[in-house]
């Protein structure tokens, strides 16, 4: 009786399809190479993903772009992890500044290694081997220097200065894409479709600041929105008298509610009886 091949395992669970810049991958400055850490995320406070290039010298973060029932072929090989990694430099500052926040409570100046400490989440402490943030805590705290020493504490009109910089540069770069943003943008294709261009600077400092508030806290987040001068959008809802639970809808239902109604008849006004005309 001929007996059946076993199928040899074509999954490598250490292997991923990556997208990522270039300096992600040049070790010939260092000797160490790329590494994957967990850190406290700025904005949820929860463990997350992110990458120290070689010698620690740049902080990338990690986004999974993911798809039900999908896989790479590498090689003769399948790849079982379907998953897409986009791995793109990241200002470590924004990591540091929740830890500055809460050492500020206490109001003193500290040494920085003393603040950036935390005991779930010990390669935070290499944060501050990256190329930039120990010459860019001035943009987020005071600086006090005794001796050859510097000591810090946050500051809160720093940081704001500083992430509506980020704000500002977001908006440029932004134009720069002639990407088009606001309440008149198709959220698939972002295309605007309507033509008032009243508000169009509203909506990129908006858009600008949804996308910076994915590294910051949700208080920090609307104290900036009160710093750019921008009110706080009311939920429609809020507005709007209390209606009956909504039904279930049809993805063709939901596609036509998305439709311009404007200038249509219902569909009903076709099978309604016509109205006799009054005789004089």
């Amino acid at each position: 009786m001929a007996t059946k091949k076993k199928r040899s395992s074509n999954v490598d669970s250490d292997s991923w399809v990556v997208m990522a810049a270039d300096s992600l991958i040049d070790t010939h400055k260092h000797d160490s190479d790329p590494v994957f850490v967990r850190l406290r995320n700025p904005t949820t406070d929860d463990a997350c993903l992110y990458m120290f290039g070689s010698g620690d010298a740049q902080l990338y973060e990690v986004k999974a772009f993911e798809e039900d029932f999908h896989s790479w072929f590498v090689g003769q090989t399948v790849q079982r992890d379907g998953r897409l990694l986009f791995i793109t430099p990241m200002d470590p500052l924004y990591l540091i500044l929740p830890y500055l926040i809460k050492s500020g409570r206490e109001g003193k100046f500290q040494p920085v290694d003393q603040v950036v400490k935390d005991d779930e989440f010990p390669a935070c402490s290499r944060l501050l081997s990256c190329r930039w943030p120990l010459g860019s805590l001035h943009h987020i705290a005071d600086e006090k220097e005794v001796g050859s020493s510097k000591f810090h504490r946050y500051s809160q009109e720093k940081t704001l200065n500083w992430l509506k910089k980020k704000v500002e540069r977001t908006v440029v770069a932004l134009k720069k894409r002639n990407i088009s943003v606001g309440e008149g943008v198709k959220s698939t294709t972002y295309v605007r479709v309507k033509s008032e261009w009243d508000n169009q600077e509203e909506d990129f400092l908006r858009y600008a600041h949804g996308l910076i508030s994915e590294y910051i806290s949700e208080d920090l987040s609307k104290t900036l929105l009160k710093h750019l001068e921008l009110p706080e959008l009311a939920s429609p809802k809020e507005s709007e008298p209390p209606s009956k639970p909504p039904k279930k809808m049809t993805a063709a239902q939901k596609s036509l509610a998305k439709v311009d109604k404007t200038g249509m008849k219902p569909m009903s006004s076709f099978f309604s009886p016509k109205v006799k005309a009054e005789k004089k």
